[in-house]
């Protein structure tokens, strides 16, 4: 019984995401759904990513956390615009949450829509948001183990983006090993690596995301 219930569900959120995705592909809006585990730099990717782009690209957030509206002020005030989730203890954004959220935004043609999903590289992977890509991102002072013990978020992401490298000097961190286990799991994966806090890597991955906002559709 629980399986069926679980299977009913998952159908239910996959026609909402499919509805998400469909309305997106008209306005020509991309929509990247980022996942990671907590405190590995997520919102803080965000802010240098709007800073960095603004006045060249138009961004909307969609923030998903259990409590607090301090990540959609943190996007906010990096001048985009920005709408928070609570979940209120649930483990993962859900589509109906990402629909309501989307009348919210006004978003131009040839905007990215980011999704911050709710720190957690377990459950976000079982639910489609209607997103066009996933984006895992990992960090190197969470270890390195993140691959072997997480794989099914890994093999359902096209790009991986590793986090803190300014840390590399002073944590056991083995970022060949990160690369190598995640290209086992899925070869196509696209790896940027960056430091937010230094901006090692970011100019790369701007210029990635104005590429693919370019593109008139996915």
């Amino acid at each position: 019984m629980k399986l069926v219930i679980a299977q009913n569900i998952l159908a239910a959120n996959d026609t909402i995401a499919q509805e998400i995705r469909q309305s997106l592909t008209v306005r020509n809006i991309h929509a990247i759904n980022l996942i990671s585990s907590p405190g590995t730099g997520k919102t803080t990717l965000l802010e240098q990513t709007v800073k960095r782009l603004h006045g060249h690209l138009d961004i909307g957030v969609i923030d998903g956390d259990i409590e607090t509206s301090a990540d959609a002020r943190r996007i906010a005030a990096a001048g985009a615009q920005a709408v928070q989730i609570n979940t209120r203890g649930a483990c993962h954004l859900e589509a109906h949450m990402v629909r309501d959220a989307l009348s919210q935004l006004v978003l131009s043609s040839g905007s990215l829509l980011f999704i911050e999903n709710i720190g957690n590289l377990v459950c976000p992977a079982h639910w489609n948001l209607g997103e066009d890509m996933r984006v895992v991102m990992v960090c190197t002072s969470e270890g390195d183990d993140k691959p072997a013990k997480y794989p099914q978020i890994f093999a359902t992401s096209q790009v991986l983006v590793v986090n803190k490298l300014d840390l590399l000097p002073y944590v056991d961190y083995d970022l060949a090993k990160v690369k190598r286990q995640a290209l086992a799991i899925n070869p196509h994966l696209r790896i940027f690596e960056v430091s937010c806090r230094t901006g090692d890597g970011l100019d790369q991955w701007c210029e990635w995301l104005v590429t693919i906002a370019n593109k008139p559709s996915w």
